[in-house]
């Protein structure tokens, strides 16, 4: 936390570099504007993603830690150029690491970027990266069924029992299709109450579903239109077996409430309900981290909630401006750090319960 109050103090001299961590770190053009004004909200600048990014480091970096990246930059801001980056093509600074992963593909090693300390966060922002995403499984662990596997870089069978194969937890994504009405023709639904509501009562659902297999989980936002729900585990599955999971619980839910939800791949059949996504739970697959800005009008945050605040969360209300003065008191989604379950015994609990 030193560190932090530190760099705050040092934003507000508008400073050509900080220190961070014994780094120093070069800031440019602090007033760009990334995200323009938007609907009664301020625009928001370099500086204030550096202070966002800052003062969220305490929640953000647990959630990043090891986890291989996929970003997206945007160097003059949202109203310009969108790059996809999953490998490193700009020059490092030794403060940012990175980690190699195997690819059946190429048949070759891939170079992934990580975020394990408050200076790459800073620098992330420095150059434009606005957007944030996260794998669902760690380069390395210190517990649990992956710890002491082997690194995933060098071959396929490395990488077949390496840690970043075990997923440390289940994702749901809960995506509402139901439309605002000024969305152009071909393109996805844009943020609305009506959808977003859909999409809550589907979590709810889900969550009952989960609960009555004595699994917690945890909701967030998405920044966008729908939610996500994760279950924590402990890394003992491979992704194949813990999708399987995913897709018997999403097409249970499909059948149970057939007008409302939806698992086709297709998009043009899933107007009108929410699409229940089990398909994420795939190696390289990610999500927003909880707590990043996504790269739309406005600045909306991906917001972890506790499941009793979901009831008054609406589309795109927490934003960057927001969260400035709105502060949880703790973070709801610590369980996925702390609290990983046994899918496995979870499983047979269940399946011991149907035979009696």
């Amino acid at each position: 936390m030193s560190d932090v109050r530190g760099l705050l103090a040092a934003l507000d001299r508008r400073p050509a570099s900080v220190a961070v961590g014994g780094h120093a770190i070069r800031l440019t053009h602090l007033d760009r504007v990334y995200w323009p004004a938007n609907a009664g909200q301020p625009a928001i600048s370099k500086l204030d993603l550096i202070r966002h990014f800052a003062t969220l480091s305490p929640r953000m970096l647990p959630h990043l830690r090891d986890r291989p990246l996929t970003l997206f930059r945007w160097p003059g801001g949202i109203t310009g150029r969108r790059i996809l980056v999953k490998h490193p093509e700009l020059v490092l600074p030794p403060f940012v690491e990175t980690t190699t992963i195997f690819s059946e593909s190429k048949a070759a090693d891939d170079e992934y970027l990580l975020c394990n300390n408050l200076a790459t966060l800073v620098w992330l922002a420095e150059m434009g990266f606005l957007e944030i995403h996260a794998w669902h499984s760690r380069v390395r662990t210190g517990d649990g069924g992956a710890a002491g596997r082997p690194p995933g870089s060098g071959s396929a069978a490395r990488l077949a029992d390496a840690a970043v194969n075990f997923p440390d937890y289940l994702l749901f994504d809960v995506d509402p299709y139901l439309y605002a009405g000024s969305e152009t023709k071909g393109r996805e639904p844009e943020p609305n109450r009506a959808g977003f509501a859909q999409g809550k009562r589907v979590a709810r659902w889900l969550k009952d579903v989960l609960d009555g297999m004595a699994l917690r989980s945890v909701v967030k936002t998405s920044g966008k239109t729908g939610l996500h729900v994760a279950v924590p585990i402990v890394p003992t599955l491979r992704y194949d077996v813990v999708r399987g999971v995913a897709r018997t619980i999403c097409r249970h839910l499909e059948s149970e409430h057939a007008d409302e939800i939806t698992t086709e791949w297709s998009t043009g059949k899933r107007t009108g309900k929410v699409f229940l996504d089990f398909n994420m739970n795939v190696r390289g697959k990610s999500i927003i981290a909880p707590y990043a800005p996504r790269g739309l009008p406005g600045a909306p945050v991906s917001m972890p909630l506790a499941w009793r605040d979901l009831a008054t969360a609406e589309p795109l209300q927490f934003t960057i401006a927001t969260l400035a003065v709105e502060r949880t008191r703790s973070d709801p989604w610590s369980a996925l750090l702390d609290q990983p379950q046994s899918l496995e015994a979870a499983l047979a609990s269940m399946r011991a319960r149907q035979r009696a």
